[in-house]
């Protein structure tokens, strides 16, 4: 068997769990509206769906190296999928006692589980596999998250938010029991495949410690906080996690604010979904053979600008579709950010990417800003001017703020 055959079969399993992250984390948006009409809720509250599911990434991400020290890649992402049945079998109850707290807890849970399982898949999708073409492998994986996305949308979209409101909140809950029973029996199989696979080979993580040539500076350095490059890109990738989710999490919302009804806003997080799709295939055939990544970070950036400013001074489809747009504007922004962040960290890399993963809590907080921006000036229109200064930051850490290698 060659070297590449070797790995092909680790990869798709890789896929398939990448396929389960996106499912279970672009539903959110369709969860924000379900909720925020069966609770009568107000932006602000409907947002802690975002909030809950993504703080779990700042609380969970030094933990989770510790885990995965202890039970290896295999065994970590089946343990990780567990813990996310879990938290999608707490819906079941919350659903009968008709409670939006405890739904909170239940993605908080599987945002845990998340957690887990991206720590430990994205490195095992680098280190399987040429070093020279991981960014490839990681768009790859990027495009089964969200075509995943695409069909949670439409999936829970019909199941929650299409059709007339029964006007009863318990009843309307009820809506959610049975996908996410289907969704625990899918996890708890899904754990119970990976544990007992052959396929999934242990790797060692060593394996991806080669030192950076031509940057000795790191063996200098006593602290990961002496690092610019690594401190700027974990805000850059702050800011960018919340746009994103801004840009996927909110739109049905807004939508259904600007006078669409339910059952054709539901589709329209699946228009952001196809834009950053768009944006993955892209990168894969321009990068880097026509043009680098800092050179796409830095048009990704500009064009979030652009089209954030179009859609707050448009209106009705036109102002929808800009939003969609930053999908496509999203996409390459954080295969770009990592590699930046973490160049010349050598020794520190380890302790640097748990930071960065730390950097996903932007999707927790400011979404929930947004909408409490909304509620204050009352405009979910005016609100995405929160977007501009993030990509105004990502376009400073996209043209100096990587560069920087001392303070």
């Amino acid at each position: 068997m060659s070297k590449k055959n070797s790995y092909l079969g680790p990869l798709f399993i890789i896929g398939i769990l990448f396929f389960v992250m996106g499912f279970v984390t672009w539903v959110n948006g369709t969860l924000i509206t379900f909720f925020k009409k069966a609770f009568s809720l107000d932006n602000t509250s409907s947002y802690l769906v975002t909030f809950a599911f993504f703080i779990s990434y700042t609380v969970m991400a030094i933990p989770c190296s510790m885990v995965l020290k202890k039970t290896g890649f295999k065994n970590g992402m089946s343990l990780a999928l567990g813990v996310m049945a879990v938290g999608t079998l707490i819906f079941i109850p919350a659903a009968e006692m008709a409670s939006y707290p405890l739904f909170l807890v239940g993605l908080f849970t599987i945002g845990i589980g998340l957690t887990v399982l991206q720590t430990a898949s994205n490195p095992y999708a680098t280190i399987l596999g040429p070093r020279e073409s991981a960014a490839q492998r990681i768009s790859i994986m990027g495009i089964a998250n969200k075509s995943a996305g695409i069909f949670s949308q439409i999936i829970f979209g019909k199941l929650l938010l299409a059709g007339a409101s029964t006007g009863d909140p318990k009843s309307e809950l009820d809506k959610v029991a049975m996908p996410y029973l289907v969704l625990t029996a899918v996890l708890v199989i899904l754990a119970l495949v990976i544990r007992m696979s052959k396929g999934l080979v242990e790797v060692s993580e060593e394996e991806d410690d080669a030192p950076v040539v031509g940057q000795p500076v790191a063996a200098q350095k006593t602290s990961v906080l002496q690092f610019p490059n690594l401190v700027l890109g974990v805000l850059a990738l702050f800011c960018y996690v919340g746009a994103e989710v801004i840009a996927g999490d909110t739109i049905i919302s807004y939508g259904v604010s600007l006078g669409f009804p339910e059952e054709e806003a539901r589709l329209f997080g699946t228009y952001t979904l196809y834009g950053m799709m768009t944006g993955y295939l892209l990168g894969i055939v321009l990068i880097p053979k026509y043009v680098s990544q800092q050179a796409y970070l830095k048009f990704s950036a500009i064009l979030g600008l652009i089209v954030t400013v179009i859609a707050i001074n448009s209106t009705g489809f036109t102002s929808v579709i800009c939003i969609a747009i930053l999908g496509f504007a999203n996409a390459v922004i954080w295969p770009a950010l990592w590699p930046l962040a973490l160049s010349g960290l050598g020794k520190f890399t380890k302790i640097a990417s748990a930071l960065l993963v730390m950097g996903i809590s932007g999707g927790a907080v400011l979404p929930l800003v947004y909408g409490s921006i909304a509620d204050s000036i009352g405009s979910t229109q005016k609100a995405y001017w929160i977007l501009v200064p993030l990509y105004i930051y990502m376009l400073y850490f996209g043209f100096a703020g990587h560069k920087k290698k001392s303070w």
